[in-house]
């Protein structure tokens, strides 16, 4: 590994350290209050170790899961100290998100293979969607990709407005048109654009709105039609883009889009300013799809590809 590569890779686990330090304080005080005065792991810790992982939002499907594989390991073992909780929750959640997630990826990177390859952001307003493709773009471009920004979400001036100002400080070309264009039109302008372009990569923001399932469902499956148009199979991804602080809710979000078109990543925004951060836990065991990218700070950097090994690590550093 390169000098420049290793002291990416360091600070890019200290801004990982960080950003889960509100998420793992919580857990750990929660943790500790749960198991005062107990040797050993029975049923009354066990009752309240479900408390603990549902109070920090990894869901009660999840966690429900979690209690049975520690179960089986006390009945398996007879005897399982209180000070072997924390070794062993370790071992049962870094195996839940190795069911869904690789886990190996250390930067954020495209398939060399598909050419633009074409990411369709979903997930409504106030997540951190604008800012996540953003920062996407940002990283790619230095990898030495050409990017091009599709505006699609038409609904808001606004959101048109935001992503021109990210396409102005990543310096990428953005297509866009008026206000209450039809989205579908803005992607396969882009998606045209790009071609001509050879572009490396496509990103297109959609409309985040979920006040209608039937018409959000109907404009993504347009958007996604009109695009094949131009280049097949696309998009390449769908990523939907989560607020990991707004805990219970980002399951709502994610079980809404998922019903209104095959999403195949996920990323999840805003962990440093929350102590929700269970929710990626949660999210990743019970909707199947990869957990992609973390947001762990505001910062342009502050996007991190989601490495599971990482974030197992960085939630039970003590």
């Amino acid at each position: 590994m390169s000098l420049f590569k290793k002291i990416f890779s360091s600070q890019k686990k200290e801004t990982l350290d960080k950003g889960l330090e509100k998420t793992k304080t919580s857990f750990f005080s929660k943790l500790g209050k749960a198991v005062a005065g107990k040797s050993k792991v029975d049923d009354d810790v066990l009752d309240n170790l479900e408390e603990v992982l549902v109070s920090s939002d990894v869901g009660v499907d999840t966690t429900l899961k979690i209690i049975e594989r520690i179960e089986a390991r006390v009945a398996r073992d007879k005897y399982v100290g209180t000070d072997e909780l924390n070794a062993i929750l370790r071992a049962e959640i870094a195996g839940l998100l190795s069911e869904t997630n690789d886990g190996d990826v250390s930067d954020i990177q495209i398939p060399k293979d598909k050419k633009p390859y074409v990411i369709m952001v979903v997930g409504v307003n106030g997540v951190g969607k604008t800012t996540t493709i953003g920062k996407l773009a940002h990283r790619f471009k230095n990898q030495g990709l050409k990017v091009v920004l599709g505006a699609a979400d038409t609904f808001r001036a606004a959101a048109i407005d935001q992503l021109q100002v990210w396409a102005d400080r990543v310096d990428v070309p953005i297509v866009k048109q008026q206000m209450g264009s039809d989205p579908a039109s803005v992607a396969f302008d882009t998606l045209s654009s790009a071609v001509t372009q050879d572009a490396d990569v496509v990103i297109i923001d959609t409309a985040g709105r979920l006040h209608n399932k039937v018409n959000l469902m109907n404009e993504l499956t347009k958007v996604k039609r009109v695009m094949q148009k131009v280049v097949e199979e696309t998009p390449h991804e769908v990523l939907l883009v989560l607020d990991g602080s707004t805990g219970q809710n980002a399951f709502e979000q994610a079980k809404q889009f998922t019903k209104a078109t095959e999403v195949t990543a996920l990323a999840i925004t805003k962990l440093d300013g929350t102590a929700k951060g269970g929710v990626v836990i949660g999210i990743s065991d019970q909707f199947k799809i990869p957990v992609k990218y973390i947001g762990v700070g505001e910062g342009i950097e502050d996007l991190q590809a989601f490495n599971k090994h990482e974030f197992v690590d960085s939630f039970f550093k003590i």
